[in-house]
């Protein structure tokens, strides 16, 4: 047996009868050759990883718009703290990591420029409709390696297109991913809210603190743990109805008075202009686009929107800034 078989045996030794096993995935569109050092969710991982999306997401907005602050989460930072919780809750529960792990990876590469301002912009003003699930899903099928996609399995897909709330993963892999998600936002962008001052600690309602806990240290702790006691053994993933009612009133919560805040959102009405400009004008300016956009039109029989849309939903906040001011503001005259 080569290592890879090896770690596929030692997968049936060792996790659960619930989890998903790398030697029955269901495969990728189109066949590979085995790696001999590598199960497949793990070559799933390292491409995610090593993927232009995915550094991208370094340059991305989670809640607060270009932040100066070193410390603040950014798209990229969410994604590795996602990671980190459900890797810790696949390993207690015995399922497979390299498989959460992937989901987990992936599940945010189609985020827009300026986080969910620029998702709603782009699904205003294209005809085509924007979900950031749904362009996760388009990135690694299509739009990766030069127009190839990354040739993912269907589990890992599958993982990364219901990661919503309302979504219904089929691993209990994407379940934890799904759950980890929220986990990972609503607790890190109370951490974000109050170094902002935009709220207190003392400022959230004790009913959720109290059963929760009053730190995010203490928060995290009682609901993965809440996670793990709930579901090992039980082929599901689930959470007692005190914690998980604690959690999801917590996140309304944070819609209330962070991410509808006017303070924390006051700068989102001129990104979104900014998006929606940056859109109308590549439309009528389709030459400006990079050259593998515009073979997308030309031999894959792509619609302009749909294209244009990939384009700037690739965007880093900082290069959808540095564009439009490009394409809006005069030049000095530099050559003396």
């Amino acid at each position: 047996m080569n290592i890879r078989q090896k770690l596929e045996q030692r997968e049936h030794e060792i996790l659960s009868p619930y989890a998903s096993f790398s030697d029955s995935s269901e495969g990728r569109d189109i066949y590979e050759d085995p790696c001999d050092i590598r199960p497949i969710y793990q070559r799933d991982r390292d491409r995610i990883l090593h993927s232009k999306s995915f550094r991208r997401l370094k340059h991305k907005t989670q809640v607060f718009l270009a932040p100066e602050g070193d410390h603040y989460r950014t798209r990229l930072t969410h994604t590795l703290e996602v990671a980190q919780t459900a890797r810790t809750i696949a390993r207690a529960l015995r399922l497979n990591e390299d498989l959460t792990e992937a989901i987990a990876l992936g599940h945010d590469l189609g985020h827009t420029p300026f986080g969910h301002a620029g998702e709603r912009v782009l699904n205003r003003v294209c005809p085509e409709k924007f979900e950031h699930h749904l362009q996760s899903i388009r990135i690694v099928e299509i739009l990766e390696n030069h127009g190839r996609g990354l040739n993912l399995t269907k589990e890992v897909r599958d993982g990364i297109l219901n990661h919503q709330t309302k979504g219904k993963p089929k691993t209990l892999e994407g379940k934890i991913v799904r759950l980890s998600d929220k986990i990972a936002y609503i607790n890190h962008d109370i951490d974000d809210a109050i170094r902002g001052h935009i709220i207190l600690e003392e400022d959230i309602p004790r009913e959720f603190t109290d059963i929760l806990g009053h730190s995010s240290r203490e928060r995290l702790n009682t609901i993965i743990h809440d996670i793990i006691i709930n579901s090992e053994g039980t082929g599901d993933i689930i959470m007692s109805e005190k914690i998980e009612q604690a959690m999801f009133e917590m996140r309304k919560y944070m819609f209330r008075s962070v991410y509808t805040n006017p303070v924390a959102k006051g700068e989102e009405a001129k990104a979104e202009s900014m998006v929606a400009w940056l859109f109308e004008y590549y439309v009528k300016n389709l030459e400006l686009m990079p050259e593998e956009f515009l073979e997308m039109i030309e031999e894959k029989g792509e619609t302009v929107t749909r294209v244009v849309c990939d384009y700037i939903a690739g965007m880093t906040d900082r290069f959808a800034v540095a564009k439009f001011k490009e394409l809006n503001i005069p030049r000095s005259w530099s050559i003396y």
